[in-house]
């Protein structure tokens, strides 16, 4: 008991001591300035003077809470951002989202212009800042990142077809034997080599219409109406795409024809009614022709073969002249007196006139 007013006793003289820590005062009055010099002011128990430190006073907004104050300035620190009075930042995206996104971007941008996937039927061309660089088959190929690399996929079995001619007018064409002729027809062709299509040419497509037409014209030159118009189509279509070919080789364009197909070659609309009567004429003699052909083929086969059997006939005369003779004899009476009625009366004697026939004839009416 005496233990507990032991300690009671120093509390009371803790609490009635008035002299503050920086001296005598009542009232607690503020700490003494610091010197007018800039040095450090003394310690509250006589420690060598620290620079003091600037205080910070937390104030909440307008509307809050001193917590909410505090956790506003503590996502400020630390990246979040922060706003209000007191010179903090105002309040943004999280910067670790904006970095993740970024790098998926990225990722994403390397994934799609790095790596590409070529079908059987293409080809990509890689071009290296403008410039043809190599050429990719089918698979998947790799190339540096764009705007380095640049891939452009080309479709080389596909088969392009252009039709030409039968426009107008000015699409006549001259034949070798000076007439004019509407021929209307198209080309067929595909890509060979797509780095030459697409650099070594401006305008491809139209190179190509230009050769075709220049080719038609050429082998049309040298041949005659009635050639373009009936059977030697043929020997035309395969002349014009050997032209075609030679001379886009010569043009470095990598295009490989493969065909020409005429439509339609007629003369011109103003003489086209005249031109149709004289082929139909042309036509029937011509099948005239043909059947006079067949029956003099006919007449001579027949001829030949006699002629075969009677060298057959001969070989076996020669053999026995007296037996053949009377075989021949025979078969050619055979022959003439099968059709014609007739009596036969044997030497040296004669008998009376029997008339056979009547007699058959009542036999066969009396049955």
């Amino acid at each position: 008991m005496t233990i507990f007013h032991g300690w009671g006793g120093q509390v009371r003289r803790l609490f009635a001591i008035s002299k503050g820590p920086w001296g005598s005062n009542d009232q607690g009055g503020d700490p003494p300035e610091p010197p007018a010099d800039g040095g450090k002011a003394p310690g509250p128990w006589g420690e060598p003077g620290r620079k003091p430190r600037r205080s910070t006073i937390i104030t909440p907004a307008a509307g809050g809470s001193m917590i909410e104050e505090m956790l506003r300035r503590g996502r400020g620190r630390f990246g979040g951002g922060g706003g209000g009075d007191g010179g903090g930042r105002r309040s943004g995206p999280d910067r670790s989202l904006v970095l993740w996104a970024l790098a998926g971007f990225l990722l994403l941008w390397l994934v799609f212009t790095t790596v590409h996937s070529i079908s059987p039927g293409q080809r990509g061309v890689v071009s290296r800042f403008g410039r043809y660089s190599y050429t990719l088959g089918p698979g998947v190929g790799l190339t540096l990142p764009s705007p380095i690399d640049r891939v452009k996929k080309i479709d080389v079995e596909n088969i392009r077809s252009v039709d030409l001619g039968s426009q107008g007018s000015n699409d006549l064409m001259i034949t070798g034997d000076q007439n004019l002729l509407d021929i209307a027809y198209s080309v067929r062709w595909n890509i060979r080599t797509p780095e030459l299509y697409l650099y070594e040419l401006a305008e491809p497509d139209e190179t190509i219409r230009e050769v075709a037409e220049s080719a038609m014209r050429s082998v049309i030159s040298r041949v005659s109406l009635n050639d373009a118009m009936g059977d030697r189509r043929a020997d035309i279509e395969n002349q014009v795409a050997e032209t075609m070919q030679r001379i886009l080789d010569s043009y470095h364009t990598g295009v490989q024809v493969q065909g020409i197909a005429i439509k339609q070659a007629d003369p011109p609309d103003e003489v086209n009614d005249a031109f149709k009567q004289v082929t139909a004429a042309q036509q029937d003699a011509q099948t005239y022709i043909n059947n006079a052909n067949a029956y003099a083929l006919q007449l001579g086969q027949k001829a030949q073969g006699e002629a075969t059997a009677f060298d057959k006939v001969y070989a076996q005369y020669k053999l026995a002249p007296e037996v053949t003779r009377r075989r021949m004899y025979y078969e050619t009476m055979e022959q003439v007196l099968s059709k014609v009625d007739k009596t036969i009366v044997e030497a040296p004697g004669v008998v009376p006139y029997l008339p056979l026939p009547q007699v058959q004839k009542s036999r066969g009416g009396g049955q």
